[in-house]
């Protein structure tokens, strides 16, 4: 039976993540290859429930702890009944945003300590982790005039520049930590200039894939 890969999409608002998504679809597919499409927060009934618990504007300010948990709470149900049996049967996953959104807006933009969100990757994902993360990386002025054009903002797109910016440098810390499994992308070209470069990164992955 083949391998299963597990293969995750991350930036800040208005990267172009969701149409950058489906164009990583095409290229699986024209490589025949079976794939899971999901997200986080998110990928089931239950982890969609909490999604929205956690982007919904709310009078009541939420406890970064609590966000933090929430976040967790969703990932564990999402690792349980969606990631890892689709793993397990040979197929690929490609999700929208996983554990380095974490720390990238709950340790960066929020300001939880590293340690902590660790602690709860170690007990919740058990060593699971990427085999490719792509990085769409934008200035994030740029990006959240983008995402302003999509309509009504949720709880996170709300938020302030300087916390994007955390958010970002916290990113772009992580994928300079792990060169092997980080591919960041210049997404502030064109369209076809950022696919051009997604496509590269594939094709290289793809590649080693069949090597092995």
């Amino acid at each position: 039976m083949s391998t299963g890969r597990f293969i995750t999409l991350e930036g800040t608002e208005g990267v172009g993540k969701s149409t950058n998504l489906r164009f990583i679809e095409s290229v699986l597919r024209q490589h025949q290859i079976s794939y899971q499409l999901t997200r986080e927060p998110g990928g089931t009934p239950l982890a969609e429930e909490v999604r929205e618990l956690l982007l919904a504007n709310r009078d009541e300010d939420v406890a970064d702890d609590a966000e933090l948990l929430l976040v967790f709470a969703a990932r564990a149900q999402h690792l349980a009944r969606v990631i890892r049996p689709t793993l397990a049967e040979g197929r690929w996953v490609l999700c929208d945003r996983f554990t380095d959104a974490t720390f990238a807006y709950q340790g960066g933009g929020r300001g939880l300590s590293k340690e902590m969100i660790s602690q709860l990757e170690a007990m919740v994902q058990r060593g699971l982790q990427p085999d490719l993360t792509i990085l769409l990386d934008l200035p994030v002025e740029i990006g959240l005039a983008r995402a302003s054009q999509r309509g009504d903002l949720d709880r996170f797109e709300n938020e302030r520049v300087a916390f994007f910016d955390q958010v970002r440098n916290a990113y772009l810390e992580r994928a300079a930590a792990d060169p092997e499994r980080f591919a960041v992308i210049d997404a502030s070209g064109t369209l076809e200039q950022v696919q051009q470069q997604i496509a590269a990164v594939l094709e290289r992955y793809l590649q080693e894939q069949a090597g092995e």
